[in-house]
């Protein structure tokens, strides 16, 4: 029995959470580096606080995807755990710009508990989202359901790039005392986390999961699932899909060049970018114009992700995901070579096309190969494949910056470009595969 065709907008309602939750996730992205710094942690540090994003993504979402998947309640499956995670996750938002007055004596610490705070419950409210579509569609929308999801999370990503730069352009000063957050990043986030909270209540009220019998019948299985042989954790980590374990070695070399970027290039462009005089941006513009910068590799995705289930649909997920990665190959390499500030958008559209390919392509591959019982499960083991890398890349950032680098930040963005050329190459050993 197959799952009945959803429409566009049930499609859309699905994933119009995580355009919230991409806000607050972007607004971390384009800020914790110089939160921090201002704070006053050294560039060589940097690397370690970022730990706390895929330390905590890959202890909550397997533990999420696993309870979820045993979750049947009047609210639904996922939407729990969606809901719960979000308003956390708007606590956290509030709470970041306000570490130096809640401990005074020690703002840094207090910086990276609220981070690693943050973390988790955006990890507790993004993991179901992946799942919610692999539940809610038929194979053949799956493709369109994270295309979709793609578009929303990229147009959260702008949104939340963009609002300090809206925030100056309303009067809003971007200066800072020493020691203290500047009033338009503040701002930004409180902005952030009311738009959170209330497109996640848009997902949670539209959206109406399939009860025990209906999801049992559409995917084949019985109907109490308490009745199936329960599998240990370690249990399932020997029977993941062969699938995950190629489209991991991909996505490790995707996300140890994504973290790089986003740890290094505020570093990487801060005396070096100038305006179309030639004159060099000061701090608070720089990293206004950081913001910009994280918002315009989200449009080029935005847009590739509309035609994307028709182009992989002709010629293949394989060929455009490696496509993707490719053009976002040049893109990092690009930005080490302008310094305007208009110049440096170019690099970021490459970066944008393979952001899209990232975020649909490995999600469309893997969700035909899983099980739908243990859908929640796997996609938060898949999550492995986004956090060990930056786990890694994390922990040795600080080393290969001072000893390899020279403390130059800017060589960061060439390894982030390496890394992502060989994401590419990866692709073309991945064997596509359906679910048994």
């Amino acid at each position: 029995m197959k799952k009945p065709k959803l429409s566009f907008w049930q499609i859309w309602n699905l994933s119009f959470g995580f355009l919230g939750v991409q806000i607050g996730y972007s607004l971390q992205n384009s800020n914790t580096s110089s939160i921090f710094q201002s704070l006053g942690a050294d560039v060589s540090h940097l690397s370690y606080f970022w730990l706390a994003a895929p330390v905590a993504g890959m202890v909550i979402q397997p533990i999420v995807g696993l309870f979820s998947d045993g979750t049947w309640t009047r609210f639904g499956r996922r939407i729990p755990y969606i809901l719960g995670g979000a308003i956390i996750s708007t606590l956290a938002l509030l709470l970041m710009p306000n570490c130096p007055a809640i401990l005074a004596f020690a703002p840094l610490a207090m910086g990276a508990f609220i981070l690693l705070f943050m973390d988790l419950s955006f990890n507790v409210t993004m993991q179901p989202f992946r799942a919610l579509v692999s539940d809610m569609l038929d194979d053949s929308q799956k493709t369109q359901g994270y295309v979709v999801q793609t578009f929303l999370i990229n147009l959260g990503a702008v949104i939340g790039a963009l609002l300090p730069l809206l925030m100056t352009w309303l009067g809003v000063s971007d200066e800072a005392a020493p020691g203290q957050v500047s009033k338009h990043i503040a701002y930004s986030y409180y902005i952030g986390g009311a738009i959170l909270l209330l497109t996640v209540l848009v997902t949670s009220f539209k959206v109406k999961e399939y009860p025990p019998k209906e999801f049992a019948e559409y995917n084949g299985i019985g109907e109490d699932t308490d009745e199936e042989p329960r599998q240990n954790f370690v249990t399932l980590l020997k029977n993941t899909p062969k699938v995950m374990l190629q489209l991991g070695v991909t996505q490790f070399f995707s996300w140890a060049a994504l973290f790089l970027m986003w740890t290094y290039l505020k570093p990487a462009i801060t005396g070096v970018v100038t305006d179309p005089s030639g004159a060099v941006l000061s701090e608070g513009a720089t990293q206004t114009w950081v913001g910009v910068l994280n918002a315009i590799y989200p449009v080029p995705a935005c847009i590739i992700s509309i035609f994307m289930a028709k182009i992989a649909g002709r010629y293949g997920n394989k060929p455009v995901y490696a496509t993707c990665l490719a053009l976002g190959a040049a893109g990092f390499i690009g930005l080490t070579l302008m310094h305007n500030q208009y110049a440096l958008m170019i690099p970021m559209i490459g970066i944008g096309i393979a952001w899209a390919g990232i975020l649909a392509m490995p999600y469309s591959i893997l969700s035909r190969a899983l099980d739908a019982r243990r859908t929640g499960v796997y996609m938060g083991i898949f999550n492995f494949t986004i956090t060990i890398p930056q786990i890694v890349i994390g922990l040795a950032g600080g080393v290969i910056i001072k000893y390899c680098f020279g403390s130059d930040p800017r060589m960061m963005l060439v390894l982030a470009g390496v890394f992502i050329a060989l994401a590419a190459i990866s692709v073309f050993f991945i064997k596509e595969s359906r679910a048994e």
